[in-house]
């Protein structure tokens, strides 16, 4: 098949290019072609990020061969928030995968979409993930949105590229960050000690979090974080590689590993924590779109999963914080980054200006610590008279010892004071 580029696809991405021409193909696919040698321009094999130019002539050589589906249905309930022609809208449960992968093959929430929706859903990533445009954990419960036909499909996914879709996450995280505001900006990999982990590495994919801390607890803060990028376990290895893992996480340090940074007077409480959360306290609360076919904006919402609502009281019970509190209408109350004491304050005028309880001369002197050099002068001169006392102490007992010999006082020499040989009387 061959492809001709026109002024406005001019600049793009050969991978994006082909993308937006090819019907029924997604943006992966079309990179594995690329990645196989099937895609030329020129006659010459090039890469998914060569940038095409207006009026080229782009060679697809081998069309893809889409896999064939051993997807089953199965009835699974689903949380369905909303639902049209184009998109549904669900609150996923935890401990429910999204789709099959990794030695599972049942029990996903694909098979529940081809159970309650049949046909009615898009085809774009395949069989085995039919409806399926992003995902979340499988003990990461929350929004996810789910489109009904290809063009929705392609429509949303083109959202998550340019960062027009929104997903809100509230995560619970052990200690409390420096900042109440900020950007994790790390590259995310393959862990290079564990394949079955993510972590930040040098050359990774890039991915940034922007989180804003909404309560604070005396051992742990709830973030509300936005994802600009969408790499597996983003928020878990961003939260673990900031030093503040998401309490219960099993994967990235969130459980035992954790209780060593605890107060012991607080560790019962932590310990408690760790027995209601059944993993990765961590959910999707809020996903903002545009309507593929209305293109009008649409925000949904969900509330706090029980574990997670029961965690935060007993927290708010047990070991509060005294720190700024977070609203969303108007950020942070009782706190003004900006607050500064002034020297000619009223009220702090006022206060010095009151009578001193005792008078200076009643007041107990003010011990003046000596500094190091001043104390290893004075470890010097009292060793030094140690010395001479023992050297003193030892003259006299030589001398009594001399005296018991018969040896004059004045006969007497001190030992290492004994007075030169001559060298006449040698010879």
């Amino acid at each position: 098949m061959n492809y001709i580029v026109n002024e406005e696809k001019n600049g793009e991405r050969l991978d994006k290019f082909l993308a937006s021409v090819m019907e029924n193909v997604s943006r992966t696919d079309v990179q594995k072609l690329i990645d196989a040698g099937e895609v030329k321009v020129g006659g010459s094999a090039v890469s998914k990020n060569f940038r095409v130019e207006t009026g080229m002539t782009v060679v697809v050589e081998k069309m893809i061969e889409k896999e064939s589906s051993t997807l089953e249905p199965e009835n699974i309930p689903l949380d369905i928030v909303y639902e049209d022609d184009d998109i549904v809208v669900i609150n996923k449960p935890r401990n429910l995968v999204v789709h099959p992968g990794n030695g599972i093959s049942k029990g996903t929430l694909a098979a529940a979409l081809l159970y309650h929706f049949k046909e009615n859903l898009s085809t774009v990533n395949g069989p085995l993930r039919p409806g399926i445009v992003h995902r979340l954990d499988k003990d990461t419960p929350g929004l996810m949105v789910v489109a009904k036909n290809d063009a929705a499909h392609r429509h949303l996914a083109h959202q998550l590229e340019t960062r027009t879709l929104h997903r809100t996450y509230n995560a619970l995280v052990w200690g409390c960050p420096r900042d109440l505001e900020g950007t994790i900006d790390a590259p995310i990999g393959r862990n290079p000690k564990n394949r079955l982990k993510m972590a930040v590495v040098k050359g990774g994919k890039e991915s940034r979090t922007h989180y804003t801390a909404k309560q604070f607890f005396a051992i742990a803060t709830l973030l509300e974080l936005q994802l600009e990028s969408g790499r597996t376990h983003q928020i878990r290895v961003h939260t673990r590689y900031t030093g503040h893992p998401v309490v219960g996480d099993p994967l990235y340090d969130g459980r035992d590993e954790s209780l060593n940074r605890v107060p012991p007077l607080m560790k019962p409480v932590a310990e408690k924590v760790l027995e209601i959360a059944p993993a990765q306290l961590l959910q999707a609360v809020k996903i903002e779109l545009i309507h593929p076919r209305t293109n009008k904006k649409l925000t949904f919402k969900v509330p706090m999963e029980e574990p997670f609502a029961k965690v935060l009281k007993l927290l708010k019970k047990e070991c509060p914080a005294n720190a700024p509190v977070y609203d969303e209408d108007e950020g942070f109350r009782d706190f003004d980054a900006q607050i500064r004491f002034e020297e000619d304050d009223e009220e702090f005028d006022e206060y010095y200006d009151e009578p001193l309880a005792i008078s200076p001369d009643e007041a107990a002197p003010v011990k003046v610590r000596k500094t190091r050099a001043e104390r290893l002068a004075e470890k010097a001169q009292t060793a030094a008279k140690r010395r001479a006392v023992a050297a003193e102490r030892k003259l006299i007992k030589q001398m009594k010892a001399a005296r018991r010999k018969g040896i004059a006082p004045e006969d007497f020499v001190e030992p290492g004071y004994e007075p030169t040989i001559d060298p006449e009387l040698l010879e």
